[in-house]
């Protein structure tokens, strides 16, 4: 018999299930910056206060690659996660994006 791997995400059998909830992510205005294109997020959290993350995407058509970062920080106001997510994207880009690892050669 196969072992559940997250046992911890069940609520116990005697608890009625948690209340349905629609979490809304806004995707806020979009920015290039060379060949990528940085989108800012906000989502406000059932405490009140907003999320953010950003999408960093790159590629054309099927090569497209979208990369999406979520943060741990929370904002009193959606301006200020736009800004946080937004300077996180740039950052992340001017730091250097992670490179895959190059063949080795022999």
């Amino acid at each position: 018999m196969l072992q559940d791997p997250f046992p911890d995400f069940r609520a116990p059998a005697n608890e009625p299930p948690a209340p349905f909830m629609i979490i809304t992510t806004n995707r806020e205005k979009s920015f290039s910056v060379g060949q990528y294109l940085v989108s800012p997020l906000t989502t406000l959290t059932p405490a009140g206060t907003y999320a953010p993350s950003v999408s960093i995407r790159s590629g054309h058509g099927r090569a497209t690659h979208d990369r999406v970062v979520r943060f741990v920080a929370r904002f009193t106001t959606r301006a200020e996660a736009c800004r946080y997510a937004a300077q996180q994207g740039l950052d992340w880009l001017r730091d250097g994006a992670p490179r895959p690892p190059s063949p080795l050669t022999v």
